[in-house]
């Protein structure tokens, strides 16, 4: 893979499903749908999934492509494959809560090891680089070249006050029990793989996840977390969270700072 060409035309398409959604969003009222797993989904999730998989699929056309939106994708296996949530944190979005992101991301050898996260109502935009490391890019984003950026990086964790990031819409008891076991000093809800990226700038230490998630939801979150020097592992036995899994389905996971004490 040529990430001297993916990179530049991940962000661009993420971009442009961005203006797409921000459109809907700040229209009329929308339709709301639900999918056949009763998830819902908007004619933003439409026109991004769209922008982005004809770019991708124009540009690479011989690599898989998996896209929540289009369940025949869902279909295929492969280790190394580019996995697109074109509109992530859809419920946010309905809401007009502001925290949802367009992700996509590459995987190699079961690795999220590129990625692109933009939130377009909050105008940031997280990207990992040719090289692999991740930055922020600062805007107004133009699309043909990247802006100024800067380097992000995960915090050095105190184990007596972390700082922990929670999902805002699928908060649940056992997460909060799971958190009880931490000397927690700072408690942040946010929706979408922006989570993924709080830890990565170091505005947070710990994401855990104990709730159903899809690769799709991931990947680009994670790529973009690990560029900065975090790691995503498996709630159970804290081993690397890999990806091309069977059905694309995850477990349960941490997303976390080196140096952050795990219990069992």
């Amino acid at each position: 893979m040529d990430f001297g060409e993916l990179v530049p035309l991940m962000r661009r398409l993420a971009l442009e499903a961005g203006d797409a959604i921000m459109a809907v969003y700040d229209g009329p009222d929308f339709q709301v749908r639900a999918k056949d797993d009763a998830s819902p989904v908007t004619i933003a999730d439409e026109a991004a999934d769209k922008i982005i998989s004809d770019g991708l699929r124009s540009a690479f056309p011989d690599v898989v492509l998996i896209t929540e939106e289009q369940a025949a994708s869902h279909a295929q296996t492969a280790t190394d494959f580019l996995i697109v949530d074109p509109l992530d944190g859809t419920k946010e979005f309905i809401q007009r809560r502001g925290d949802f992101t367009v992700n996509i991301a590459y995987v190699a050898g079961g690795v999220p090891v590129r990625g692109v996260v933009y939130a377009p109502a909050q105008g940031r935009l997280f990207l990992t680089l040719a090289d692999g490391t991740s930055v922020e890019e600062a805007g107004p984003f133009a699309s043909d070249r990247i802006g100024a950026t800067r380097p992000i990086r995960v915090a050095r964790p105190d184990n007596a006050a972390l700082r922990v990031v929670a999902s805002k819409s699928h908060r649940d008891a056992a997460t909060d029990a799971y958190i009880a076991n931490y000397a927690v000093a700072d408690m942040k809800s946010a929706g979408s793989s922006l989570k993924f990226c709080l830890v990565a700038t170091g505005e947070a230490d710990f994401y855990p996840r104990l709730g159903r998630t899809m690769e799709w939801d991931t990947a680009a979150g994670d790529a973009v977390l690990r560029g900065a020097g975090g790691t995503v592992l498996q709630l159970e036995d804290h081993q690397p969270l890999t990806y091309g899994k069977p059905g694309w389905d995850n477990p349960f996971f941490l997303a976390l700072a080196p140096g952050v004490a795990l219990t069992r």
